[in-house]
């Protein structure tokens, strides 16, 4: 069905264009993104700037710091001059101060018994081991028979001489046949003790078969079992300390070397162990050797079951006092160049100083050259500190 509208002169008709309006509200959006955008970038430049001017400032406000605005705080001491022990320290080996090796003294065999073994105390002449005797023996009996035989003998020739002497006086013996007799006697004594001495000989080459101590002392070392056949004159059987005593071979420079004498004490540790034993310097080597320029001492220490020869040890030697600047360790620094403090001079500025160190315990470091200890020494800040660099000491008093 056809419908048709009629329209009236009067009336006026608007025509709406959507499509112009959409257009329009979308130029209008990207503009206000456009908008918000740039004032989000010029909004952080301005930022930034502000922030690269605020880190110059600091930078510079630092910089001026440094070359003179704030100026470091150090502890200082003034050291002084100290009675401190002078101590050598040294390392070396264990050993017996007097290492007996024992040998077989006797013809030697095949051994029939060990009675000591590595860490027995013997007393002198104490039997530790026995070596077979079956055939000395039977030797000693043939020539016990010998010598019984030959004082029968000595015993006949001297009655035939006396018979032969009482008879002369009368004429039945000439002067001859009595001096046949004498010599005959004589003969006969001689064979008694001939075959006397072999016997004792024998004897004496029996007892040597047994293996004894030649002191009073520990057994270090058995190289012996039963059944093992020893030659004459063997040796390295047994290892003795004797006494049981025991020592340390210190190994020094030449320079310490001149401050050793015999007789000072001093206190050696074992490596490995926390107990020491107090010893004293028993032999200070008269000569150097030449390749280590080092000398040898020779520390006497009584016998403890913690030294044990053949070990290491190490020594710390009191040689006397002497007097020096003390400082504690952590104003001693070190470098390439060797061992130096900073000192404040007059200025008030850090100046470095070599200095050469002795002895260093619990109390301190000792300074053997270097200081004269009037010095006004840094303690702690060391190496946060330049040579030159303005600094504010504070002082601590020094430790006595």
């Amino acid at each position: 069905m056809n419908r048709e509208t009629r329209l009236d002169r009067d009336e006026t008709i608007v025509v709406v264009d959507d499509t112009r309006r959409r257009r329009n509200l979308i130029i209008a959006v990207l503009v206000g993104v456009l908008v918000l955008g740039l004032a989000y970038y010029l909004f952080n430049r301005q930022n930034a700037l502000a922030d690269g001017k605020s880190g110059a400032a600091a930078e510079k406000s630092a910089g001026g710091g440094r070359r003179g605005g704030q100026v470091p705080t150090v502890t200082v001491v003034v050291p002084g001059r100290s009675q401190v022990a002078q101590i050598i320290t040294a390392s070396g080996a264990l050993a017996a101060r007097r290492d007996q090796p024992i040998g077989a003294a006797g013809q030697g065999g095949r051994v029939t018994a060990v009675l000591v073994d590595a860490g027995t105390w013997v007393r002198a002449g104490q039997t530790l081991a026995t070596v077979d005797r079956s055939v000395q023996v039977q030797t000693s009996a043939q020539l016990s028979a010998a010598v019984e035989s030959a004082r029968a003998s000595a015993a006949l020739a001297q009655n035939e001489y006396e018979r032969s002497a009482a008879l002369v006086g009368r004429g039945f013996v000439s002067a001859a046949d009595l001096d046949r007799k004498r010599a005959a006697r004589d003969q006969a004594n001689a064979q008694v003790r001939v075959a006397q001495a072999q016997l004792n000989a024998t004897r004496a080459g029996i007892g040597l078969l047994d293996i004894r101590a030649p002191s009073a002392g520990l057994i270090l070392q058995r190289n012996l079992e039963v059944g093992q056949v020893i030659g004459g004159g063997s040796q390295g059987l047994f290892r003795l300390a004797q006494g049981g005593e025991m020592e340390m071979r210190a190994q020094l420079s030449q320079q310490d070397l001149a401050k050793i004498r015999v007789g000072m004490p001093a206190s050696v540790t074992p490596i490995g162990s926390t107990t020491s034993v107090t010893g004293r310097v028993w032999q200070v080597a008269p000569v150097i050797d030449p390749q280590s320029r080092q000398g040898e001492v020779r520390v006497a220490i009584p016998y403890s079951p913690g030294i044990r020869p053949g070990g290491f040890a190490e020594a710390r030697i009191s040689a006397g006092a002497t007097t020096a600047p003390l400082l504690p360790q952590s104003a001693v620094l070190s470098d390439n160049d060797g061992n130096y403090v900073y000192i404040v001079n007059a200025k008030n500025e850090a100046e470095r100083r070599g200095v050469k160190v002795g002895t260093v315990d619990e109390s301190g470091a000792t300074i053997v050259s270097g200081l004269s200890g009037q010095e006004t020494v840094v303690l702690s800040a060391g190496p946060f500190l330049n040579p030159g660099q303005k600094v504010n000491p504070k002082r601590q008093a020094a430790a006595n």
